[in-house]
């Protein structure tokens, strides 16, 4: 009996050290796997029902909840009746444009298809989050919540929160995302939007006018005398809002990745894209709930604009009624255009905490490093380019290829792209083209985006944060280089760019791959506003960059490499199969040693 123990232990222990091999293989550190079905579900969070796209029958989407240098991967089945493609908005993917999620440098997920996205969340902390890339889907919902963690040994520069409340605001169209695509297809504009959504819900009756009975909205319970951490992500189509919080105070502390210099906001302007967190402190007496506001801002004076506000309830445990009376009022650009531009300035890093890494965050000495290149990027007025409206960078509207750019390079394709897009602005002919933006690797660029329109645009760079070292209203030139924060300027991957006016970023090139430069406003993204920058090792392909995943999909004119999907449930790599093969042999194996020697 002892003998046969013993044999069992010693296979027991065998088995143990497969089974942390192939664990340790397989994951390289600490991995979050999540499986996604991405399909259509039916709400009306304006009191028309309508679909929207939800994942894991969740809208908004489920969190992904990570930590630094945590990988991810992220099993996506599509449902949906078209193709999809996931981006994660200021997630660099370092060295790992591959699993980007844009057209540039993914083949789509087809329709009933199943994809992994296999990624690191390589030295970043902060608050980000997804959303569906293709086609104004966005407008359709789609998105959810990123939240990158500190790692034990970096401490945060704040006490813990009591509490971590995510709230997703945007403008929202009743009209389906197909609808809307139709509209841009026709060169009309989407208009004014039907309501104002916080994490998907429609607005608090504040006034029974403009509110009508029954909507569902969304309400934030808290405990008196406690503090909370507010993530709040403007994942609308187009429209800038301004966020506040009725009596209270909201402490600026970490704006996409950076953690700020800590100061109180009564309100802040939220432009599409951007996201920021505040701690709020539940100081007031509880005598009524509280309105949560998020209202339009740099729009027209038309009248219905006033009409559109989103509303939620912040509400205490010990409240004695429900909120009541105007909202709290919001900033007025009317008496003072440059309220948002100085707010925006005084977003600023914090120099002496660590983030992702214990060193401070003002150890890279941004504002001493020589700039090497620099691209000056115009937008204006939509153009007429071969009989459709379109948008432009620097008269050039992005017109994407078949095959994405990445994948061209990687099979030595020729005439999928064009490498002269202008670094400057010109009056050439305005254009379509698949052109792209030629950046050295290891240089420090210089971006000036330059905006001739009568609205807000906001850009993001995928793969990257930058800083924001300058903004004003007027053209810029290079005596406005004299105007640059060159010691703390906030370090994100959304900036705003303000009508009239111009706003500039230094980037740090060291992040090798094919990274989508887009309008975020949905509609003008959709119309062509956006560029692909190129940076390449030129030792070579595999020398920086991780090699393509072998789940790559592919299309265009590399179709034909495309193998059928026949069982799209599963995407497991052999190394994870083995270690959970492995596993639940030394779970058995257990089990009959423990048998035997109850015996």
């Amino acid at each position: 009996m002892a003998a046969a123990a013993g044999v069992v232990a010693a296979v027991v222990l065998a088995l143990a050290a497969v089974a942390a091999s192939a664990s340790a293989a397989a994951a390289g550190g600490a991995t979050y796997e999540v499986r996604w079905e991405v399909g259509y579900m039916t709400v009306a969070p304006l009191g028309v029902s309508q679909k929207v796209i939800a994942i894991n029958n969740q809208f908004p989407g489920p969190l992904l909840n990570v930590t630094t240098n945590w990988n991810a991967r992220v099993n996506v089945q599509n449902n949906l009746d078209e193709p999809l493609l996931l981006t994660w908005d200021g997630i660099q993917m370092r060295m790992n444009s591959w699993q980007d999620g844009v057209t540039g440098t993914n083949c789509p997920i087809p329709p009933g298809w199943n994809w992994t996205y296999q990624f690191q969340l390589k030295d970043q902390i902060g608050s980000f989050f997804y959303f569906p890339s293709l086609g104004l889907q966005r407008t359709a919902g789609g998105y959810g919540p990123v939240t990158v963690n500190n790692r034990a040994v970096v401490p945060v520069p704040f006490d813990q929160p009591d509490g971590d409340i995510t709230l997703f605001i945007g403008d929202w169209y009743t009209k389906s995302h197909t609808e809307l695509r139709g509209m841009l297809d026709d060169g009309k504009d989407l208009g004014i939007p039907d309501g104002i959504l916080i994490n998907a819900k429609g607005p608090y009756r504040y006034d029974t006018t403009l509110v009508p009975e029954g909507l569902q909205y969304e309400i934030v319970g808290v405990e008196p005398g406690k503090t909370y951490r507010f993530r709040v992500h403007n994942v609308g189509t187009s429209t800038s809002l301004n966020f506040r919080i009725q009596n209270h105070n909201m402490l600026l502390v970490e704006a996409e990745g950076t953690y700020t210099n800590q100061q109180n906001y009564s309100n802040l302007d939220i432009h599409v894209g951007q996201s920021y967190s505040f701690l709020v402190t539940m100081d007031q007496n509880a005598s009524t709930d509280y309105y949560i506001v998020a209202s339009p801002r740099f729009v027209s004076s038309e009248a219905r604009w006033h009409d559109v506000n989103g509303v939620a309830i912040l509400q205490y445990s010990n409240s004695k009624g429900s909120a009541s009376g105007p909202l709290p009022d919001a900033p007025n650009d009317f008496y003072d255009k440059y309220y948002s531009v100085n707010q925006a300035r005084s977003i600023r890093m914090n120099t002496s905490s660590g983030a992702a890494r214990p060193n401070p965050q003002g150890s890279f000495r941004y504002g001493s490093i020589n700039i090497t290149q620099t691209f000056v990027l115009k937008n204006e007025s939509p153009l007429r380019i071969d009989g459709k409206r379109r948008r432009t960078i620097n008269r050039v509207s992005y017109s994407p290829p078949e095959t994405p750019l990445r994948l061209a390079d990687l099979h030595n394709l020729t005439g999928v792209y064009k490498t002269d897009f202008p670094t400057m602005p010109s009056d050439a002919p305005a254009r379509s083209s698949s052109s792209v933006l030629n950046a050295s690797y290891k240089g420090f660029l210089e971006i000036v985006f330059q905006n001739n329109e009568t609205d807000v645009q906001t850009y993001h760079l995928d793969g990257y944060s930058f800083f924001v070292v300058g903004m004003d209203y007027g053209e810029w030139t290079p005596n406005s280089r004299g105007s640059y924060n060159r010691w703390d300027a906030v370090f994100r991957s959304t900036t705003q760019v303000f009508p009239g006016g111009w706003t500039a970023v230094l980037v740090s090139l060291d992040n090798v791959g094919i990274w989508n430069l887009r309008a975020e406003k949905l509609d003008n993204w959709y119309n062509g506003q956006e560029v692909y920058v190129k940076v390449a090792d030129p030792l070579g392909y595999n020398v920086t960059e991780m090699i393509a995943p072998d789940n790559t999909l592919y299309c265009g004119r590399l179709e034909d490499l495309q193998k059928p999907q026949i069982h799209p449930i599963s995407d497991r790599s052999s190394g994870h199969a083995l270690a959970r093969w492995s596993t639940r042999l030394l779970t058995a194996v257990s089990l009959i040693v423990t048998a035997v020697i109850c015996s």
